[in-house]
């Protein structure tokens, strides 16, 4: 199936599976804020913290199985394996989308 995501988004999906942090980081905005595991996430150091450690522990790839809009947010239900209990694991991603296109918010659940 394929969705149609916005370009920011699909950056985000092919970043996070290519574990190229760097690129990640492009997809979100300065002050963003990620809630992920019950906690959040304030900046782009603390995010790409956060990442590092994901991705040296689990070794996560995501790929987006459903698409929608819901409360102004962008809705991703992604099919999530890795190095963890449970793997794989279909997770929601609710993104906020800033006026400049990049991630302003996102939780993960």
């Amino acid at each position: 199936m394929t969705l149609n995501l916005p370009a920011t988004l699909s950056r985000y999906f092919e970043a996070q599976n290519r574990h190229d942090i760097d690129a990640l980081l492009g997809c979100f905005a300065e002050d963003a804020v990620v809630r992920d595991e019950g906690a959040d996430i304030v900046g782009l150091a603390a995010i790409r913290a956060c990442k590092e450690t994901t991705v040296a522990r689990y070794r996560v790839t995501a790929s987006p199985i459903d698409a929608g809009e819901k409360d102004g947010r962008t809705v991703v239900v992604a099919r999530v394996a890795g190095n963890f209990p449970g793997s794989p694991a279909d997770l929601t991603y609710r993104f906020g989308i800033a006026n400049d296109g990049r991630i302003a918010a996102l939780e993960i659940g």
